[in-house]
């Protein structure tokens, strides 16, 4: 009897080695301004709980962290990169940067917060998704050229992923009345839910590539 219990318990032992591990979700931040951040929209309709549900419905298993300040500059984002960066992020989507345009803020100090923020995410072994944004144009051919310029131009630097727009989805829409009535807050600035539902369609395919791009990174060392 003891010989089959002690036969039972190796076996046992073997089945239990055998049975995958069960996988840990994998851990973004959203780290951004008001938009990230879901500004005058109720709970559950914001970018990132939009962006979670679109990314679990299509099987990805994440836990999206709201990182978004509203109203933060790329300097308010390099100030508090170091405590975002906790041990288990393991993906960063950076979207700042529309502050400092609307301030008229120098292209090259954006620049180098910008800089700074990604040295930071590639010292941790973080991977990024840097999502880029367009100046206009009243602040002249030179300003815009040189804020256009920077997203690309980091991204290429660090190599991380690259999104041209924050806002394709709803740059998209044939006029400025429909984008208006039917995908704005009254404000005229942030979108509203079914606004943010077009952000996350455009944006979210980015996303899975970050993700693939995370699952296909070797293990951290211990």
């Amino acid at each position: 009897m003891a010989t089959a219990v002690a036969c039972l318990g190796i076996w046992g032992i073997g089945l239990s080695s055998a049975l995958p591990a069960s996988a840990e979700p994998i851990t973004l931040v959203a780290f951004g301004d008001s938009l990230t951040q879901g500004y005058g929209l109720p709970d559950g309709e914001g970018l990132v709980p939009q962006l979670q549900s679109w990314l679990r419905d299509r099987g990805h298993d994440v836990v999206l962290v709201n990182a978004g300040v509203s109203g933060d500059t790329t300097a308010g984002g390099l100030s508090r990169i170091e405590w975002t960066l906790t041990p288990e992020v393991q993906g960063m989507i950076v979207a700042l940067g529309g502050n400092d345009m609307l301030r008229g803020i120098d292209p090259a100090v954006s620049r180098a917060n910008l800089d700074g923020i990604l040295t930071a995410t590639e010292a941790r072994g973080v991977e990024v998704l840097l999502v880029g944004m367009e100046a206009p144009g009243n602040y002249g051919p030179d300003y815009k050229a040189a804020f256009d310029a920077i997203f690309p131009d980091l991204a290429a630097a660090h190599h991380t992923l690259y999104a041209e727009s924050f806002l394709s989805g709803l740059s998209d829409q044939p006029d400025r009345e429909t984008l208006a009535q039917t995908y704005l807050q009254p404000d005229g600035l942030h979108p509203n839910p079914a606004g943010v539902a077009l952000m996350v369609r455009s944006l979210g395919p980015q996303v899975e590539a970050l993700l693939a791009r995370i699952d296909a990174a070797p293990p951290a060392s211990q």
